[in-house]
């Protein structure tokens, strides 16, 4: 179904005011589980020599990305604790045995924590 054909209908402003039951049943019975994840930053974060361990965590992550194991990887940007928020196409038990590779995680640079999600498949970042 193309984005022009979906059963919405518009208020007076032109913006989607409601999806019908019958679109949203048949668009939840096309989703897959992933597996989500929440990075978070350790006071090990601004030891010396983490820099070079926080890139080799995103080398890795493009590597994963690029076998399509981490489709979605969203540094985060602000001053937060927070590192970062990625989506597996993988279970939480793989993603635990990825993650116990991860240069970050054996550094002590990361904390992290894993959470079954499911997805539509092919949704992309704008």
């Amino acid at each position: 179904m193309s984005a022009a054909s979906l059963p919405v209908q518009a208020d007076a402003t032109g913006a989607t005011a409601r999806i019908t039951d019958e679109h949203m049943q048949e668009m939840l019975a096309t989703t897959r589980p992933y597996t989500a994840i929440l990075l978070r930053l350790t006071p090990k974060a601004a030891e010396a020599g983490a820099e070079q361990v926080i890139w080799e965590h995103g080398r890795r992550n493009l590597m994963l990305r690029a076998a399509g194991t981490l489709p979605v990887v969203c540094p985060a940007t602000d001053d937060s604790e927070w590192a970062g928020v990625a989506i597996f196409d993988a279970s939480p038990e793989e993603v635990d045995r990825i993650m116990a590779g991860d240069p970050g995680i054996q550094a002590g640079v990361f904390t992290y924590e894993s959470h079954p999600v499911c997805g539509f498949p092919g949704s992309v970042l704008p």
